[in-house]
């Protein structure tokens, strides 16, 4: 019998332990935290797929490739689109409760970037609290060996197969778990930058770990900043769901500033929206803008029928506000952008293989192709869900060796040469002056490499890491593991977003004179080459 290790405990991972359980294959399931504790639970907008009658597979395909900006794979999305339906089927026969109007119907929801209203929730603004709550009640009642609080240190490879993993078990020593495959779904690396809607555990930490076994890893430079986050406390992601139901930004004189950026206004794609509000509030001193939600459920007939609808349709966000002293039924809130989510990661084939025999990847810490240069919105979930799948059908058929032919993008392969010594970048010293901490990292991320880019800043940014990164440091403690993490995958997403010249979806340079027209399938001359990268870390 196959033994699988599958790493990570959100949809994907979860998904993935119970196809492949249920294929025969025997299933250790480590988790990082609790079982619970995992990005999945903190999705607020829901789950996208084509489950009515007036709504189509190709309109599907179509948005997401248009707000990848021309830069998916085609045939990862036809997957992704064409399987979606018969996953959420999947997660209501497990009981999920996505919410249905008074006639027992889907309730369905429109989010930017989407021809159709296709998004369904659970719980309003709780879907992924919903999904996490369903899969670890059934991944508890089926044959799953689990182990929690288990940091991953690193794969385990042998002849050049990934033949298991090293964990850091709280209150234990390190320990190898052999296995005759390894599954990664250990999320992001929400925690680059200072300003995250992501939970403290994602660190990169599978995404880290490929890169040093040598797995091939594209599109690092394609990171996601949500739009609207609360910018009062702690960031608290406000769900695009809300523009969606009709909330509108608006700038310190109460003008509707994003009308004159795109035609679909609030609802345009996010990498669209997130500049618009950094150039508003660059433009009034750095505040933020706000998200005027006061008429939006029929709140024009008063504040009171407002109130009424927000927290009904909105629970979780609606709490979290009048938590922060806010009453949005009558007045904007402030709100920023902020890291959310990872385009790239570890380069996979359509059924969750990677470069290495032995290692499968799912879920944000794979790079499917599915979400090009920006990720259309609630694509997220349901790409867990079916690439969990197939990776499962995968494994099983695999057999004992772990291992079966590799159909991923042979001819992207290239060295990392974009992570460059800190002696390239001509004279640049400032990394012997700043002492490393992880507060530094992402400051040094938010301001060099995250919704707006030069070169020089890119470059400055690189000779930093690199001189960080240079320094003998002996971790032992998860969190200055974590830090190893963060320090190799920021090598990576720099070195990324030096070799592709142009402005394209979520990467953005100010530095370039035109970008590329979203939609357009257009890569810079160095840029092709660069897309995929191996494990070999110069920077």
């Amino acid at each position: 019998m196959t033994h699988a290790v599958v790493v990570g405990s959100g949809i994907a991972g979860l998904m993935t332990a119970l196809h492949a359980a249920r294929a025969g294959v025997d299933v250790t399931l480590v988790t990082k935290d609790e079982l619970e504790h995992a990005n999945t639970r903190y999705a607020q907008g829901g789950i996208a797929g084509v489950m009515f009658a007036d709504d189509r597979v190709e309109d599907h395909v179509h948005d997401t490739i248009v707000a990848g900006a021309g830069l998916s794979d085609p045939a990862a999305v036809r997957v992704l689109a064409e399987e979606g339906p018969e996953r959420i089927r999947e997660l209501i026969s497990l009981g999920v409760g996505f919410d249905r109007d008074d006639g027992g119907e889907l309730v369905r929801g429109l989010e930017a970037a989407h021809s159709y209203p296709r998004i369904l929730h659970a719980g309003g603004d709780a879907t992924g609290t919903e999904i996490e709550r369903a899969l670890v009640s059934a991944v508890r009642d089926a044959r799953i060996a689990i182990i929690e609080h288990a940091f991953l240190v690193d794969l385990i490879v042998e002849d050049g197969a990934v033949r298991g993993v090293e964990l850091l078990e709280a209150g234990r020593d390190r320990v190898v778990l052999s296995a005759d495959a390894v599954v990664l779904a250990t999320g992001g690396a929400g925690q680059l930058y200072n300003r995250t809607t992501n939970p403290a555990v994602a660190t990169g930490d599978g995404i880290a770990a490929a890169l040093r076994a040598g797995a091939e890893v594209a599109d690092l430079e394609f990171v996601q900043f949500h739009p609207t986050v609360l910018a009062v406390g702690e960031p608290f992601l406000v769900s695009e769901a809300v523009r969606g139901e009709g909330g509108v930004l608006v700038d310190d004189s109460g003008r509707r500033f994003m009308l004159d950026v795109h035609p679909d206004a609030e609802l345009a794609p996010r990498d669209v929206v997130a500049r618009a509000i950094a150039a508003r509030m660059a433009a009034q001193g750095g505040r933020p803008v706000r998200l005027d939600a006061t008429a939006i459920g029929g709140g024009a007939a008063g504040p009171e029928t407002a109130e009424a609808f927000l927290a009904q349709r909105f629970p979780t966000i609606d709490a979290a506000v009048r938590e922060r002293g806010l009453d949005w039924s009558r007045e904007p809130i402030p709100v920023t952008p902020a890291a959310h989510y990872l385009m790239g990661g570890v380069v996979t084939d359509l059924d969750g293989r990677t470069s290495m025999p032995g290692l499968y990847a799912v879920g944000e810490v794979a790079r499917t192709g599915v979400h090009g240069a920006n990720r259309l919105a609630s694509n997220s979930l349901l790409e867990g869900a079916v690439f969990a799948a197939r990776a499962a059908a995968a494994l099983a058929s695999a057999g004992a060796s772990g291992s079966s032919p590799w159909r991923g993008p042979r001819a992207l392969r290239a060295p990392l040469a974009a992570a460059v010594h800190a002696a390239e970048v001509g004279g640049i010293v400032e990394h012997a002056a700043v002492p490393f901490s992880r507060s530094a990292l992402q400051r040094l991320m938010w301001d060099h490499a995250g919704l707006e880019r030069t070169g020089a800043g890119l470059n400055s940014a690189a000779a930093l890491v690199a001189g960080w990164r240079a320094q003998e440091r002996t971790p032992q403690s998860v969190h200055e593991l974590e830090d190893e993490n963060l320090l190799d995958v920021a090598a990576a997403t720099i070195g990324a977003a030096r070799a592709r010249t142009e402005s394209v979806g979520a990467h953005h340079r100010i530095d370039t004179p035109e970008a590329a027209p979203t939609g357009t399938p257009r890569l810079a001359p160095d840029a092709a080459a660069s897309r995929t990268l191996t494990g070999a870390l110069a920077c």
